[in-house]
């Protein structure tokens, strides 16, 4: 084809025209007889069966080949062998892999996406009425669906009988966009991890102009849209704004606020959520009944926990699980070792530690779990996740029914028992504990110091000075003393009854002055009384007692009888009214639980009750709180003082009353009865303004004496049992008291009484 080297002629045999170029005159002349005849072998065309046989045979060894490589000839009955009919063959024999799950099980269609109808609800509308958006963002956890939604819309879209909610399944775009399809070259899928620069949003919009191939719509499909770069989303804004009839754009991110607001208000917004457990455990509960694989019922919660609510996750760790099984299934203790999760047997065994206080099968427990090559940052958290599960079963004992709990029947009847051996403040503090250790193991080089130290202050309620300690050490006591739950009492310690005021003690009746019978109440009343620990208060303790036996003596003829402020005069034969409120019907009924409560005890709980009615009600805490002071509880009747005339109002009229004997139910489960009075900085109800003595008659030529110093009046004898008195609104202490005045006072009086001596005021004598 080269022709004569002084001529500088070279043939092009590639040329159509089959000419020859001059290098010299640069001109070209048609030489066509030269090729009139057959072409040359080296261009012969290719005949049809040359892909299929080799073009080259060689028999014996090759020029490369060692001594010894030979293949062994083949035996003269078997077929001729042929390198890619065998290559077919052996691939045609082997099973094709299957597709992982979340491929295989991806919805073709809005029907079939689960936990999302907030969104496919609305979308599936939107089409049946042709009401389509040019732009969409689908937000949302990663695995619930966004991409998957995307495409659906997309095969919605281009259906050849569409738009439609329902795409046909049939036509070549919906076989195209199917389970397992190739792909519509009219649906562009583009990731913005690795695009989402000023470049590639320039070059989109270049190509967003030309029309579908064979579509209705050329839609681009945006994932991971959060990445695409300001200048990026800057270069797509006006083809966002004002795109061509036949785009369409939805746009994909887990973090929709890092999409600039132009695009974000340009376009239709879908937040996707996580799948609920429930429906998560039974969609996956289908498909191991579609793969014709047992799994027992108390894997699957494992499951759906390691997905987190994401079904792309959930299904891969199920196709894991699945491809592991055995011939009987896929057991719990598999799932447990292979995703990591403490064995509930370990759970359990700590768990009833906690609550008999034994430290030694706590710290035995750790060493198991360290034993067998734990986490300790995974056994704590599924320590924390257990003790939720026990707060929630002991404020809510439907708990498990309601599915308020992804545990089992069994396992549920488990917790039951490890509620009823620890409180509620104990479980509460417990958790607490163990999720503030958690946030303290984040980082740290002895993840094992720190789990057992957390242990150690779970084991110590006394380590905690604060409200939760003070709860879990009284829940403590509780289980112990059986104040709740079967209602019997702690044994109350003996007390020494006070010793009563000199002149009601050592004072004996006159043998001829007559001595009242007592009221036919009177004798069981000290016996139902509960000894009195506090000396402080006498004439709190008073009140309560019955009247003594001894007989008021008679007054002297020219000395006036002193008599209480509002008594009647002397030569009234009404009846003195009794100070002590008279016990009423339900005075003899015993408290709840057959207990009797006592001052002590209420003040030592009293904190706990005031928190009981901050929850239930602010206004009444603030109020007890700040007015209200516990006095005395005697015979089921608690004595409440305040300080505030106007607080004492608000607590008998705005229902406090109410709330507060809740309260003391809920946190001692005893009832009582509740009085207000008022009461001084001393914690005792002050006693009321009494007006002055009428003056003494007078004797001989002596000038009136002025009244003098409110003293402390004596009771009349009372032939017949007094009647009860008149509801008093402010309820007052009973003044013969005479702890109240002094010992100048009370010498006077016993010389006056005694002796006949009259007392001479200060000012007579000057």
């Amino acid at each position: 084809m080269v022709g004569a080297a002084g001529s500088g002629e070279t043939a092009c045999p590639g040329d159509a025209a089959g000419g020859k170029v001059s290098a010299a005159s640069n001109t070209v002349e048609r030489v066509e007889d030269e090729y009139d005849g057959e072409p040359e072998d080296e261009y012969a065309p290719l005949d049809e069966g040359y892909l299929d046989e080799p073009a080259f045979e060689q028999e014996g060894p090759g020029l490369f080949d060692e001594p010894g490589d030979e293949e062994p000839a083949a035996p003269a009955s078997a077929a001729p062998s042929h390198p890619v009919a065998d290559d077919q063959r052996t691939r045609a024999e082997a099973a094709p892999p299957p597709l992982a799950l979340y491929r295989r099980y991806r919805p073709d269609s809005f029907a079939e996406v689960i936990g999302q109808d907030h969104v496919t609800v609305p979308l599936m509308r939107a089409l049946d009425n042709n009401r389509v958006n040019h732009a969409y963002l689908f937000s949302g956890p990663r695995g619930c669906g966004k991409t998957t939604s995307a495409r659906i819309l997309a095969r919605c879209l281009n259906c050849e009988q569409g738009p439609t909610s329902t795409p046909c399944g049939v036509c070549r775009s919906c076989q195209d966009l199917a389970r397992g399809g190739p792909g519509s070259i009219d649906v562009i899928e583009i990731d913005a991890a690795s695009h989402g620069g000023v470049e590639d949003a320039r070059d989109l919009r270049e190509r967003a102009f030309f029309a579908p191939v064979h579509s209705r719509y050329k839609i681009y499909i945006v994932d991971e849209a959060h990445m695409v770069t300001t200048a990026g989303f800057n270069a797509l804004l006006k083809l966002v704004e004002e795109p061509p009839p036949h785009a369409k754009f939805v746009f994909a991110t887990t973090e929709p606020e890092k999409v600039i607001g132009t695009i974000r208000s340009r376009t239709h917004h879908y937040p996707f959520r996580l799948v609920p457990p429930r429906l998560l455990g039974e969609y996956l509960s289908g498909i191991c009944a579609t793969e014709g694989v047992a799994v027992e019922p108390s894997a699957l919660p494992l499951v759906v926990r390691a997905g987190g609510g994401s079904v792309r996750d959930s299904l891969s760790v199920l196709d894991q699980l699945l491809g592991g099984a055995g011939p009987e299934g896929v057991s719990h203790d598999q799932a447990a070792a292979l995703l990591g999760f403490t064995p509930d047997a370990l759970l359990d065994e700590i768990v009833d530690a906690f609550a008999a206080g034994d430290a030694a099968g706590v710290f035995r427990s750790i060493d198991k779990i360290i034993e067998i090559g734990q986490d300790p940052r995974r056994f704590a958290e599924d320590l924390l996740r257990r003790l939720r599960d026990l707060v929630i079963l002991a404020a809510v004992p439907q708990a498990a029914e309601n599915g308020m709990l992804e545990v089992s029947a069994d396992q549920a009847q488990r917790l039951a028992t490890q509620v009823a051996g620890m409180g509620a403040g104990e479980l509460t503090r417990a958790a607490e504990v163990i999720a503030d250790g958690l946030t303290a193991m984040r980082g740290t080089t002895a993840p094992r110091l720190h789990l057992e130290l957390m242990c150690a202050r779970v084991l110590l309620p006394g380590a905690d000075t604060d409200e939760r300690g003070l709860h879990a050490r009284m829940d403590r006591l509780e289980r112990r003393v059986g104040m709740i739950g079967d209602g019997a009492p702690a044994p109350a310690p003996q007390e020494q009854r006070p010793r009563q005021t000199p002149p009601q003690q050592d004072r004996q009746p006159s043998p001829q002055q007559p001595v009242p019978e007592p009221r036919p109440e009177q004798p069981s009343r000290p016996e139902q009384r509960t000894p009195r620990p506090e000396p402080a208060a006498p004439h709190q303790q008073q009140r309560s007692q019955p009247e003594p036996a001894q007989p008021p003596r008679q007054s002297r003829p020219g000395r006036p009888q002193r008599r209480p402020a509002g008594a009647p005069p002397a030569g009234a034969q009404t009846p003195t009214p009794q100070r002590s409120p008279q016990p009423g019907p339900e005075a003899g009924r015993p408290p709840q639980g057959g207990r009797t409560l006592t001052t002590p005890e209420l003040r030592q709980v009293w904190p706990s009750v005031l928190e009981d009615v901050k929850r239930r009600r602010r206004f009444a805490h603030m109020m007890l709180s700040k007015h209200a002071q516990v006095l005395d509880v005697t015979d089921g009747q608690l004595l409440l003082g305040f300080s505030d005339a106007g607080a004492r109002e608000n607590f008998s009229s705005s229902g406090v009353v109410d709330l507060l004997i809740q309260a003391i139910i809920a946190v001692i489960g005893v009832e009582v009865r509740v009085q207000a009075v008022m009461s001084g900085t001393n914690e005792r109800p002050a006693p009321p303004e009494r007006q002055a003595a009428p003056p003494p008659p007078e004797r001989g030529e002596r000038r009136q004496e002025p009244p003098p110093e409110p003293r402390q009046p004596r009771r009349r004898p009372e032939p017949t049992p007094p009647t009860p008195p008149e509801p008093d609104p402010e309820p007052e202490i009973a003044e013969d008291d005479q702890s109240l005045e002094n010992a100048d006072e009370l010498a006077a009086k016993l010389l006056a009484e005694e002796l006949g001596a009259e007392i001479i005021p200060d000012e007579s004598l000057g």
